[in-house]
């Protein structure tokens, strides 16, 4: 099952770091989120494009995981050659992920 499946994705940015919350579009599909949608998940499948820390940010109350992306965007907005120097597509990267059907 792919991550776009079971929640939406929103992509900030600041400097080189991007920041992507995860929102459930069900609650009670957070629990699964929280579970199986981890840092080193995130930093596996950003691979080649993340070149520091991945860290994660649990907002239950809202049904949201919020990914902090170190070294993601090719040294900033001002600095990068990239067509996408904000990062604003990792967002769609990121509902890519494939999830583990549970029993």
């Amino acid at each position: 099952m792919l991550l776009r499946d079971l929640a939406h994705a929103r992509a900030g940015d600041k400097g080189d770091t991007s920041s992507i919350g995860v929102i459930a579009y069900r609650a009670e599909d957070y629990a699964r989120l929280e579970r199986l949608l981890t840092p080193e998940r995130v930093r596996a499948h950003f691979a080649g494009i993340v070149h520091g820390e991945v860290r994660r940010y649990a907002l239950p109350g809202i049904g949201a995981l919020n990914f902090v992306m170190e070294g993601a965007l090719g040294g900033g907005v001002t600095r990068s050659l990239a067509l996408d120097a904000h990062g604003k597509c990792l967002a769609s990267a990121m509902l890519e992920i494939e999830l583990p059907e549970e029993a």
